[in-house]
């Protein structure tokens, strides 16, 4: 495969980075995140940007560029911090709608997520991507849905959530449900990141036969998980580079000893090696979206996993190291670089931690799932 992006993915790529560098600076993030977590105007600003429907099909009404487009776009998100849901509303709602959903579905929730009017989040469990705790029991034609989801992003301002419910035969629906239905119950959290989510918890919620995304559930949840792991991946790789970019900058200027801290052996060392994680994320990111907008699902599984085992495992040492190259600033968790970190750790701990993603990763291998070649 081509490494580097073509220059239709470099000018989404410039267009992304125009918006967030213009609108999500230290000053505002802090604002956004005392009021909520959610930055409405941004959210606003990407939509009339139609950078909200990039990644979803043109019969869709979107721009067709798939996976790598989202990459594009996630990974400017990272370099700022900026706090949108874009990955849970776009890899875990709106994709899976657009491949899955009925005409009804798609026409009633996707024009309104591209144009920014509304939100609808991906509820999975954020732990461990297939935990299903919500189940569903019959209830006429439709179902009636009982449970809690510990952490869903964005749910305090989404329109709708779309959700993995078990059914009474222990199999796998997904669902679309409206946040304002009876017996349905949000409680705003404080996450790692500060962005906004809350626990949802559902009473009776009652689910017609209308709301469910038609096909195999498990199958629709597992081509979802997949992708939001490969966004999540993508932002890794912007708060990474981002990380790295101040922290070189750092420990040019600062000065200990008559010379700059980057001249220090041990400071070079672990820098460098900080860079060769963030692009181990970029380069196995970068090749599983390639294989999801190629059709190649088979070896997408297992590359997505590899994707995401090092934005958690690669990602967070990066994070760490470059907190720790500021020395006593990095401990100051109002300097801009505590930020990076904390948003470095919320994205390994999102939909499975390294070990979790290792142990997925050989299962899958075990049941021959193919790496395949770079091609």
């Amino acid at each position: 495969m081509e490494f580097e992006f073509n220059d239709e993915l470099s000018d989404v790529r410039g267009l992304a980075d125009q918006i967030f560098s213009a609108q999500s600076d230290v000053t505002h993030l802090r604002t956004v995140e005392q009021s909520g977590g959610h930055d409405a105007k941004l959210w606003k600003s990407l939509a009339d940007s139609d950078l909200l429907g990039i990644a979803l099909p043109e019969e869709a009404g979107g721009a067709g560029l798939g996976m790598l487009g989202l990459m594009a776009v996630l990974e400017q998100q990272g370099r700022r911090v900026a706090s949108v849901p874009l990955w849970s509303s776009i890899a875990g709602a709106a994709l899976p709608i657009a491949e899955f959903g009925s005409p009804e579905q798609i026409s009633a929730w996707l024009p309104g997520l591209i144009d920014g009017s509304h939100i609808v989040t991906g509820a999975l469990e954020t732990g461990f991507g297939y935990d299903v705790p919500v189940r569903a029991e019959a209830d006429g034609e439709g179902w009636r849905l009982h449970g809690e989801i510990a952490s869903v992003p964005a749910a305090d301002v989404a329109a709708a959530l779309l959700a993995p419910v078990r059914l009474p035969d222990g199999g796998v629906a997904v669902v679309l449900v409206r946040t304002d239905a009876d017996g349905l119950a949000r409680t705003p959290l404080s996450v790692t990141s500060y962005e906004s989510s809350a626990a949802v918890s559902f009473d009776g919620v009652s689910v017609a036969a209308g709301d469910v995304l038609p096909g195999d559930g498990a199958q629709i949840l597992a081509w979802t998980v997949r992708r939001a792991r490969v966004a999540l991946a993508s932002i890794a790789i912007g708060v990474c580079s981002e990380a790295l970019a101040q922290t070189a900058a750092y420990t040019s200027q600062r000065v200990q000893f008559g010379r700059p801290l980057s001249t220090n052996q041990a400071v070079a060392v672990r820098a460098a090696d900080a860079y060769l994680d963030t692009e181990s994320i970029r380069l196995t990111t970068q090749r599983a979206a390639w294989l999801m907008d190629l059709g190649k699902e088979d070896e997408a599984e297992a590359a997505a996993l590899v994707a995401k085992y090092w934005a958690s495992k690669g990602g967070l040492r990066a994070v760490h190291a470059t907190q720790h190259l500021h020395g006593g600033m990095g401990a100051d968790i109002s300097y801009p670089i505590h930020r990076y970190f904390l948003w470095g750790r919320q994205i390994a701990f999102s939909l499975g931690s390294a070990g979790a993603i290792g142990t997925e990763l050989g299962d899958a291998l075990e049941k021959g799932a193919s790496i395949g070649s770079p091609e």
